[in-house]
Order: structure tokens, then C-alpha cells, then sequence
């Protein structure tokens, strides 16, 4: 895929940004902002198959998989990293894989997503099986760590999902369920961690919070099991116990204290 054809490398509607105002750059740049959603809510078919795909093999014991490199590595492991202490669960459920290991969430690591094999090898050291799922993501559609994962992990009998910026691109033909969401032109030129960072971001949001609420780990509307990690949490659940069970707060927080969630408490 040429970069001429890639909408995330087209030049923003924007020219002479050292020229503008502060607010004249926040303007523009939330009007930009505006287009995710909307790019957001096209490809909701698409998401919604990939959830529905997902939850079948998660209740047979699979786990799901974020494979990316820079921007988009780092949105995968954020997301994994913050279902365990929101909704309770192993921390092997939903897992982040960044080209260049953890040295990449802080710093960029030197050609570590141009090696098409090192994706998978990176994959086998989770032991991934038939009832795992691999969703690769790369705005450009066209990282090679990212592809060769998904193309792997496909002809290994694992599900296969991505999320890209761009249509129709390598990334998207590997994967059974490829999620496009066409945010355009980026505000600073070819600045990717924007419009398509948010996008991404808000897809992964939406995959992985339905998939917890699909898979038991929401009453109501509560994150019900929650990690009691900090005062906030434990004040959180122990509100969400006196509502529930009509009892005080010094009794709703000795039953949440005593049984660790409020799920063990209802």
C-alpha cells in the first residue's frame, strides 16, 4: 500500500498551525475531534461481530489478545491493564502485546514493528490457543509486526479481528473481522496518536467493556467486582453495598472489608 493512498498520511485541512492562537489550535483541533465519533459509529456492525465472536470463546476459557506497535501498542496495554482492578478479573483475560516489550510504553524502540515474524514469536509466549483471539492494531493498516501476528495467529486457527484508519489495507485482509474507522486526515500531518488514537481508544473501550459485562462482571450498571485497591474503591463499593442492602456505612463497609467485593456481598 503506497503512502500517497494512505488517508492518515494525507495533509490536514490545516496550514500554517505555528501561526494560530492557542485557542485558534484547541478549536480546530476539537472540531477535528468531532469526526471520530461519527467515524466511530459506522463500523458498529463490525464491532459488534467481533464482541459477539469473542464472548463465545472467552466462556470456553479464551483470551483475547491486543497486538500493536507505538501509539498503538500502548492504547492496547492501557486497556488490558485496566480490566483486572475495574471488573475483577485475571490479568491473563485480556492482554497487550507492544512491539519492543515494555520498553515501548515509554520509549520508541528502533525498527522493533518492521519484523513481519516477530509478532507471532511474540504471541507464542502466551501459548495461544484455537480459542484465543488476536486483534491487531495499526492506524497505517500497514505495520509488519502487526500483520504478520494477525496472519499467524489466523492460519493457527485463533480469531482474528483489527482496527485500522485507513480502507483496504494489508492488516484488513488478514483479519476476519477488520474494523475501519476512516477518521481522515490527521490535524498535524500524518500524526496518527490523534483522531485514529481516539478512535482506537474508543473502540478498545467498547470491545472490552461489553465483553466484560457479557461475561458476568456488571450488576446493573455497578463494577461489581471491582479490586478494592485504594480508599476510593473501597468507598465506592461500600456506598454501592448501603444502597443495595439498606445498610450504614460503617456496616456496609465491614461486610465489603470482610468479603473483598461487593459481588460476595450481594
Amino acid at each position: 500500500m503506497d503512502i500517497k493512498d494512505k488517508i492518515t498520511e494525507q495533509p490536514s485541512r490545516f496550514d500554517h498551525l505555528e501561526q494560530m492562537s492557542v485557542a485558534e489550535l484547541l478549536e480546530h483541533i476539537n472540531e477535528e475531534d468531532l469526526r471520530v465519533a461519527e467515524a466511530v459509529r459506522q463500523v458498529l456492525p463490525q464491532v459488534e461481530a467481533l464482541v459477539e465472536a469473542i464472548e463465545l470463546r472467552m466462556k470456553r476459557g479464551g483470551r483475547l489478545f491486543y497486538v500493536g506497535a507505538g501509539t498503538s501498542g500502548r492504547l492496547g496495554v492501557l486497556d488490558a491493564s485496566e480490566l483486572p482492578p475495574t471488573f475483577g478479573v485475571p490479568d491473563t483475560w485480556v492482554q497487550g502485546i507492544i512491539a519492543g516489550g515494555d520498553e515501548a510504553l515509554r520509549h520508541a524502540v528502533e525498527h522493533a514493528e518492521d519484523s513481519e515474524e516477530q509478532g507471532w514469536i511474540d504471541l507464542q509466549t502466551y501459548h495461544p490457543t484455537a480459542d484465543d483471539t488476536v486483534l491487531g492494531i495499526a492506524a497505517s493498516g500497514t505495520t509488519p509486526y502487526v500483520i504478520g501476528a494477525v496472519r499467524e495467529a489466523r492460519r493457527n486457527g485463533l480469531l482474528t479481528g483489527c482496527i485500522t484508519s485507513n480502507p483496504n489495507t494489508p492488516l484488513a485482509q488478514e483479519a476476519e473481522f477488520p474494523i475501519e474507522t476512516i477518521v481522515g486526515p490527521e490535524f498535524v500531518t500524518g500524526s496518527s496518536r490523534m483522531k485514529s488514537g481516539t478512535a482506537q481508544k474508543m473502540v478498545l473501550n467498547m470491545i472490552s467493556t461489553a465483553l466484560m459485562i457479557r461475561m458476568g462482571r456488571v450488576q446493573g450498571n455497578r463494577m461489581v467486582n471491582m479490586q478494592l485497591a485504594n480508599d476510593k474503591l473501597i468507598d465506592r463499593g461500600t456506598r454501592m453495598l448501603q444502597e443495595s442492602l439498606g445498610l450504614s456505612y460503617e456496616e456496609a463497609q465491614q461486610r465489603l472489608l470482610e468479603a473483598g467485593s461487593v459481588s460476595d456481598c450481594l
